[in-house]
């Protein structure tokens, strides 16, 4: 299905330092969830898709500030991800929860969630964050550039008891790992 076509995204964005972000990751991402939001809409505005994620997390590596962030491969958002060279993790007050729950378990095939879940996606149209698709509604954005994706392979899991309950044998996650390249904030 065809998602609400992104806006632009108005002047009330201000780019700050990732060093900025706040609160902490474990408690916005683990707790008060995040939407991830990936696809090319350089091609076709509605060419987009967001989830609801409860796993990831903020850090460095090679030198760089970076946010990583882990999808399946039977939702929709995980080949619009491995498409695309953007990804964006949006952060919510409390007052968006039903659409944060709403994006987590309807999918884009079947819905437009945005207009479901009654957000508005924006696409920023200049500096390093051009592309990346966000929405209106949140607080805060981080905008980041794929550098490296890994599949989880279960013969290396050594907890199996938490992965038989977090997999039952199928539908392992893909890792990505992102540079962040923008962080905005409303």
């Amino acid at each position: 299905m065809k998602q609400k076509e992104a806006i632009l995204a108005d002047s009330g964005w201000k780019e700050r330092s990732i060093k900025e972000f706040s609160g902490s990751p474990s408690q916005r991402i683990g707790s008060d969830w995040m939407l991830i939001t990936a696809g090319d809409v350089s091609k076709d505005k509605s060419s987009w898709n967001t989830m609801t994620a409860s796993w990831g997390g903020l850090g460095v590596l090679w030198g760089r500030d970076v946010a990583f962030m882990f999808i399946r491969p039977s939702r929709q958002t995980y080949h619009l991800a491995n498409a695309s060279s953007l990804f964006t993790l949006s952060f919510f007050d409390e007052s968006c929860r039903t659409a944060l729950d709403l994006c987590g378990v309807k999918s884009g095939r079947d819905i437009d969630k945005a207009s479901e879940a009654g957000l508005t996606p924006i696409v920023f149209g200049s500096g390093t964050a051009a592309g990346a698709v966000g929405f209106k509604e949140a607080k805060e954005i981080i905008v980041c550039r794929k550098l490296y994706t890994h599949d989880f392979d279960p013969s290396k899991f050594l907890d199996p008891v938490s992965i038989e309950k977090a997999y039952n044998g199928q539908d392992y996650h893909r890792m990505f790992i992102g540079e962040i390249i923008s962080f905005q904030c409303h």
